[in-house]
């Protein structure tokens, strides 16, 4: 038999923390999100909606965070226990089940700027070291940034190149005696930038396309030859977008990831973790923002009843619903296949259909935040009041569906990658008739 959710209002909950059945999550992992969700409510929720409109998450929350370790959980799954253990971190079974939890729970205020100042380096910078550097890169930088005594981005993004990766023009060229690498050009809407010591970031050490990337550590903060800006935008005021300027820096070539020219592999790689992660934040999102208009229509009054007595409100309300709850499926779906594929597998197969959740994702999102802020009326129009937080979620709305990768490039991306799935699958059915 069901149990009554903690919190009635419909669409708030996702299906399994409204008390009905869910072949997914164990006892373990519900454990986890009421842990999660206290520690994330106590240390950053309860204050979300004020350090937004501030502009800025105080400096001692991301070290609150570090010290309880409650920003490894943005580390891809599997997490790295080797290192963990050698840092004195004690690691449970983690799955990717427990990173949905994890980035729903920091999404819960609605708001992505809060959730996006803390974890863009554990969450995108960190992993290319983990999976793609030499043990020497890894002894030099993980033991700060794991622990946070160091913080890190990702710089992918330029002025002229955003999800055309291919295009990247910031360049990296050695030095005659081959032991440093002399970096120069731009990246721009570097989420955390401005607030990180060191930044995991793409440049061309070869020539045009694809194959002339490579990703190397480029320290920021204080180096010689960085010049640093906080850029205003739209909405996510906390997340720390920055502009990033690299006249003649001087960087060990030891600092590379990988090898030269493995840069489009290790960036591709690492956008299936960011999507993913974007597309359930986003998630969350979209629920604070429908139950907000759910509940807000029960009390508001217009024509002599409420907004929720009036069938075109019901409708708008169904048909946002629907979207949402559909999105939620399509990804405790997509998380529950990749606790049971290998890596290698799973990126083969769900690269493309990850790139396509987080583009419904967004969709989703703006269909919900514009559902809430019509609803709300004048009130969802105003940045003050009771529809301040469906305000806010919609300005968040281009910081979902551009980032990681933009919405039309990445549903043109799942389509190709689906063909190549297919010809590939054709081509072997054609062998073993043979």
């Amino acid at each position: 038999m069901a149990t009554v959710s903690p919190n009635p209002i419909p669409f708030s909950e996702p299906p399994y923390l409204r008390g009905l059945p869910s072949p997914y999550y164990t006892e373990s992992h519900r454990e986890f999100q009421k842990r999660c969700r206290k520690f994330m409510w106590d240390n950053l929720l309860s204050r979300a909606l004020e350090w937004e409109r501030e502009g800025t998450v105080p400096e001692y929350v991301f070290q609150t965070f570090c010290q309880h370790n409650m920003l490894l959980p943005n580390l891809p799954s599997p997490l790295p226990v080797d290192w963990l253990k050698r840092l004195g971190v004690k690691v449970e079974d983690w799955d990717y089940l427990y990173t949905g939890i994890y980035a729903d729970e920091l999404g819960r205020s609605g708001l992505a700027g809060p959730g996006a100042s803390l974890n863009a380096g554990f969450a995108f910078g960190i992993p290319p070291v983990i999976k793609f550097g030499s043990r020497d890169l890894q002894e030099r930088f993980l033991p700060d940034l794991l622990t946070g005594r160091k913080r890190s981005c990702i710089a992918i993004t330029e002025p002229e190149a955003g999800s055309d990766v291919a295009g990247i023009t910031t360049t990296a060229m050695k030095t005659p005696d081959g032991k440093h690498y002399i970096i120069n050009g731009a990246k721009k809407w570097i989420t955390n930038g401005i607030w990180s010591d060191y930044t995991t970031m793409a440049v061309r050490t070869g020539g045009p396309g694809a194959a002339g990337l490579s990703v190397i550590i480029v320290p920021l903060k204080g180096y010689p030859g960085v010049t640093m800006r906080r850029l205003k935008v739209a909405g996510q005021y906390t997340g720390g977008t920055t502009y990033i300027e690299l006249d003649e820096v001087k960087v060990p070539v030891e600092n590379l990831i990988g090898r030269e020219g493995d840069g489009m592999r290790i960036i591709m790689t690492n956008f299936n973790h960011e999507r993913l992660t974007i597309a359930v934040g986003v998630t969350r999102q979209a629920r604070v923002a429908l139950s907000s208009a759910f509940q807000y229509c029960m009390k508001r009054e217009a024509f002599g009843k409420t907004l929720m007595d009036q069938p075109v409100v019901r409708h708008r309300l169904a048909k946002a619903g629907a979207e949402l709850e559909t999105m939620w499926a399509f990804l405790e779906q997509l998380l529950y296949q990749l606790c049971h594929l290998s890596k290698d597998e799973a990126d083969r197969q769900l690269g493309g259909i990850t790139a396509l959740a987080k583009a419904k994702a967004a969709m989703v999102l703006n269909e919900t935040a514009q559902c809430a802020v019509l609803l709300f009326g004048g009130a969802g129009f105003t940045a003050t009041g009771q529809g301040e937080l469906v305000e806010a979620i919609l300005r968040d709305v281009p910081g979902a569906r551009i980032p990681g990768g933009s919405e039309d490039v990445l549903l043109d991306l799942c389509v190709r990658q689906l063909v190549k799935i297919y010809q590939t699958q054709e081509k072997l059915l054609k062998q073993s008739k043979i």
